[in-house]
């Protein structure tokens, strides 16, 4: 079921019965004001230490040699980035894994890699231009691998705290270490398309981030961006709400309240996936915004005899990723001031929860894409 938001057209992918839609619009549509606009006037990385960004505009890829092991920290026996204070999930062959597997879970459960225009705006019908893609906080590079393959004529950029590690990448995609918070400025004008996804937990300012996007893509360019809120909901889309006062069920959505604060303490942007529908359709350099959303049975309900085998195997991909999502936020946990006791007797109640499926909690992934104007 779709709807239309007053300030803009609202478009839903299907996704057989594993979509799930809200009957309360305003659940849908939770819009706050945003602050003025701004442009940071902030060191990037590139001003800090110029070694720790691969050359410019030349294809290459940042290698992890011995001085590039200062960019990784062990803690609690995961591998983290030791380059900022805010992201604090790891950065190891763990890590990577699980979201190599997210991101095939996550094409199947929007119908495609790409969402609309994007064929159209990567298409090489430009004489004398080269199109170009940014993602930032790209992660295992999954996405972005996809993008330099499917369009080998563009220039393709990643971005994160650490270098891509893979061994199979593309020939016209560069990695970059960077850290987002620090500024955009050196990409202004750049892009044709710049995608970020569930990158708000290492983000200081998200609306900055987006007024900063907004300046770095070319005119009729692309944002495509896509946020967890950090929250549970119960079987009808209420937000489940609890605090870290007291310990009991539900089990996922108090694993996942501790996790917000946690991530809220370090500086993450908790919050920014409510309104990323509001800051991209109130800049005045974007058009055209559209929200989609997608309901993920973290906890599904009990097993029916008429699931489809789609259903089955998305079930499956998604137990895998929280599974290991539960042992990435560990570090986060203990870091935190949580009692290992305490971490532990969470992520088994979660887990004999999940195998029990007798309370099926969802978690909301919201994602806005829009185009920026010809003429501004």
């Amino acid at each position: 079921m779709s709807r239309t938001h007053p300030a803009a057209s609202t478009y839903r992918q299907p996704m057989n019965s594993m979509e799930f839609d809200s009957d309360n619009e305003s659940d849908v549509f939770s819009m706050a004001s945003a602050a003025p606009y701004s442009v940071s006037g902030s060191m990037t990385s590139y001003d800090v230490d110029l070694s720790m960004r691969s050359a410019s505009p030349a294809p290459s890829v940042v290698s992890i040699t011995d001085s590039m092991q200062s960019l990784y920290r062990q803690e609690h026996g995961r591998n983290l980035n030791n380059y900022s204070n805010v992201y604090h999930l790891p950065a190891d062959e763990e890590e990577l894994d699980r979201l190599d597997k997210q991101h095939t879970m996550f094409v199947d459960m929007m119908g495609g890699k790409y969402v609309p225009g994007m064929e159209a705006v990567m298409a090489d019908d430009v004489p004398g231009e080269t199109k170009a893609c940014l993602d930032l906080g790209c992660g295992s590079g999954s996405w972005i691998m996809d993008v330099a393959r499917d369009f080998p004529r563009c220039n393709a950029v990643a971005v994160d705290l650490v270098p891509m590690q893979s061994t199979s990448m593309p020939p016209n995609l560069r990695s970059e270490v960077d850290d987002i918070n620090l500024g955009l400025e050196h990409f202004y004008g750049d892009f044709n398309v710049v995608h970020a996804r569930l990158i708000s937990s290492g983000i200081k300012d998200y609306h900055l981030l987006v007024d900063q996007i907004s300046r770095v893509l070319r005119p009729g360019g692309l944002i495509d961006i896509s946020e967890f809120d950090f929250h549970m909901y119960d079987k009808d889309h209420r937000r489940i709400e609890l605090g870290t006062h007291e310990i009991g069920p539900p089990w996922w959505a108090r694993w996942m309240t501790f996790l917000n604060v946690a991530i809220r303490t370090k500086g993450g942007d908790v919050d920014a996936a409510t309104h990323l529908y509001d800051w991209v359709s109130s800049n005045p350099l974007f058009e055209g915004a559209v929200y989609r959303e997608f309901w993920l049975p973290v906890v599904p309900g009990p097993r029916e005899a008429n699931e489809t085998e789609f259903q089955r195997r998305f079930y499956t991909k998604l137990r895998e990723d929280v599974t290991s999502f539960v042992r990435s936020g560990r570090p986060l946990l203990l870091g935190s001031g949580l009692s290992e006791d305490l971490v532990d007797d969470l992520e088994k109640n979660a887990m004999a929860e999940l195998e029990r499926r007798e309370s099926p909690q969802y978690t909301r992934l919201q994602c806005v894409y829009a185009r920026k104007k010809m003429v501004t």
